[in-house]
C-alpha cells in the first residue's frame, strides 16, 4: 500500500505519503494581460517573501488545498467502519467545500472529537463491495513566528490539556529512549532550537525506505533498523521530544509539494510540538513543506489517527489520493513554499 503498507489485513493506522507534480505552460499575452500577469507575479512574490523572510510574528499566509480520497473494501459479513478522512475543522483550517459519499448508499453518522477535531464517519455494511469517496477544499491560515522569539515553558507550566502528549503511547516508548535523548540533545538549551535539533537528527539519521516497516513497527524497531516511512519518522521525533519534556503529537493529512520520486499520491504523517504556548509543525522526513500540509487526524501516535478502522470480515485495497493547491495570489492564496520560520496551524 504505497510507501507505508500494513503487514496485517486489519488496518490499524497505516499512513501514506502524498506525491504530486504540476507542469506549467506559457502563452502569448496582450498588453492588458501582461499587466495582470505582472500584478499576479508581484502578489506572488510578496506572499512568498512573507513565508520565507519575515522575522516577526505575523498573521501568515493563506493556502487553499484540494484533495480527494477513494477507499475500496470487500465485506464478507456484517462489519462496522470508522473512517477518518474528512478534513479537520480548526480556527486556522476552514473547510470551504466538501462531499462524502458511500456506494451503495447507507446511513452515516459523522461525529467530531472536540479535543482533537478529528471527524469520524461511522456506518455498517453486511456484504459486498463498498466504495468510500471524499472531496474537500480547505483553506489554511498559517501563523509564522521567528524561532528565536519562542520561549518554551518549563514542564510544570504546561497546560493540562497538553500533558497526555508527554507520556509513552503504543508506538512511542518514551522510557526506552529517554537516556539517549538527554545524552544527544541535553546540552542544547530548552526551546525551539532543541526541538529543531531533534527534527534534523531524525531526518539525517533515518533512511526513508518504502516497505521497510508495518503497522506494528514502533520507535524501538525504527531506531534499531535505521529506516522507515513517514509514520516511523514521526514516531521517532515524537518520542525524543517527549523524552525532553515537550508535548508532541502525531498528525495525519495530505502534503503538497513532495517529489514524485517518493511514489504515488497517498496520505502523510507529520509532527506537532508544543513550545511557547503554541503547537508548531515539523515534518522530520524532509519530504514536504510545512505550508503545504492539510490536517485530517490528530492523536498521540498512529493508533489514534488511522484513516480507517474496521470491525468484522473486511478486505481492503490501496487507497487512491489526489490533491492540488490553488494558485491565486491576487486573492491572497499562495502556493505552499519552504520557510525558515516556525509554522503553526493549530490555534
Amino acid at each position: 500500500m504505497g510507501r507505508d503498507a500494513p503487514c496485517q489485513s486489519r488496518p490499524t493506522g497505516a499512513l501514506l505519503s502524498l506525491r504530486w507534480s504540476k507542469a506549467g505552460a506559457c502563452a502569448m499575452m496582450s498588453f492588458n494581460e501582461r499587466q495582470v500577469y505582472q500584478v499576479s507575479l508581484s502578489c506572488r512574490n510578496h506572499l512568498e517573501l512573507a513565508m520565507q523572510f519575515n522575522t516577526q510574528d505575523v498573521a501568515g499566509s493563506r493556502v487553499r488545498l484540494r484533495y480527494a480520497v477513494e477507499l475500496n473494501y470487500t465485506v464478507n459479513g456484517f462489519a462496522e467502519f470508522l473512517i477518518n478522512i474528512h478534513a479537520a475543522r480548526t480556527p486556522r483550517q476552514k473547510i470551504v467545500e466538501e462531499a462524502f459519499t458511500i456506494e451503495p448508499a447507507r446511513t452515516v453518522l459523522l461525529s467530531e472529537d472536540p479535543s482533537t477535531n478529528n471527524r469520524i464517519a461511522s456506518f455498517n455494511a453486511s456484504s459486498g463491495d463498498v466504495r468510500i469517496s471524499y472531496n474537500g477544499l480547505v483553506e489554511v491560515q498559517h501563523r509564522f513566528v521567528e524561532p528565536d522569539s519562542i520561549v518554551a515553558e518549563t514542564p510544570g507550566m504546561l497546560p493540562v490539556t497538553t500533558l497526555q502528549y508527554l507520556y509513552s503511547s503504543r508506538y512511542c516508548q518514551v522510557d526506552q529512549v529517554s537516556q539517549q535523548a538527554w545524552d544527544r540533545f541535553g546540552s542544547i538549551p530548552r526551546g525551539y532550537a532543541q526541538v529543531q535539533a531533534v527534527h534534523d537528527w531524525v531526518r539525517d539519521t533515518l533512511k526513508f525506505e518504502v516497505g521497510s516497516s508495518c503497522v506494528s513497527t514502533s520507535v524501538i524497531e525504527t531506531l534499531r533498523d535505521g529506516r522507515g516511512v513517514c509514520r516511523d519518522f514521526a514516531h521517532t521525533m515524537i518520542t525524543f521530544c517527549r523524552a525532553l519534556n515537550y508535548p508532541a503529537r502525531f498528525v495525519t493529512g495530505v502534503d503538497y509539494g513532495a517529489d514524485v520520486s517518493y511514489g504515488p499520491p497517498d496520505f502523510h504523517a507529520y509532527v506537532e510540538v508544543f513550545i511557547g504556548s503554541s503547537w508548531y509543525l515539523f515534518d522530520p522526513t524532509g519530504i514536504s513543506q510545512e505550508t503545504g500540509l492539510a490536517r485530517i487526524g490528530t492523536g498521540r501516535d498512529a493508533a489514534e489517527a488511522s484513516f480507517a478502522t474496521m470491525f468484522g470480515p473486511v478486505q481492503h485495497g490501496m487507497p487512491k489520493v489526489e490533491y492540488s493547491a490553488v494558485d491565486d495570489p491576487i486573492n491572497g492564496f499562495a502556493l505552499p513554499t519552504k520557510t525558515k520560520l516556525a509554522v503553526s496551524t493549530a490555534e
